[in-house]
């Protein structure tokens, strides 16, 4: 009885370190990758592990970003701030991809436009670490978010030297431009 005692309480402390070091590592994460958004864009870096029991967490850090855009141009839409992703200016960097600890930077610039037609207000990605991305897959998954007439608007390919290929997209929101058909 003591054995299976000894066993349980063991079992128990192990768990229990494992739960606060995966909670330290993303408090730790979160705190390291804030990311600031103004009217003239968006920009943050995430510094951290590349992998976090075999997730891609370093990649995810565009998964924030596009969010966060996508906010942010919606916010600006409604204070009649009318823009868009200058796509020709987004700057991305990456440093320390297969050393386990990556820094990944990314500036995702807005442009003004004249009238609020001419605004988008949605944002998302496509991409990965050395291959190429699954840009139809995206497509597809996104059909029907578009106001009804408009397509999605996707840039050229976003590489850094260390193998992170990303293509960015934006449209006009159906819910929130919904004047604009």
């Amino acid at each position: 009885m003591k054995l299976l005692t000894c066993i349980y309480l063991i079992s128990f402390f192990q768990l229990s370190c494992e739960k606060y070091q995966k909670k330290n590592l993303e408090t730790q994460t979160q705190e390291k990758n804030r990311i600031e958004c103004t009217e003239n864009g968006c920009s943050g870096t995430y510094t951290g592990p590349e992998f976090i029991n075999g997730q891609d967490i370093a990649h995810q850090f565009s998964n924030k970003m596009s969010g966060n855009v996508g906010d942010k141009l919606k916010e600006l839409y409604r204070e009649k701030n009318y823009k868009k992703v200058d796509f020709s200016s987004i700057k991305m960097t990456t440093q320390g991809m297969g050393s386990g600890k990556v820094v990944y930077y990314l500036f995702i610039p807005f442009t003004s436009v004249n009238s609020k037609c001419e605004a988008y207000t949605s944002f998302d990605h496509v991409g990965g670490w050395n291959h190429a991305p699954a840009l139809n897959k995206r497509k597809r998954e996104l059909e029907g978010v578009t106001l009804e007439g408009h397509t999605l608007d996707i840039s050229k390919i976003t590489k850094t030297p260390e193998g992170l290929q990303e293509f960015w997209i934006q449209w006009k929101n159906k819910k929130t431009q919904s004047d604009c058909k």
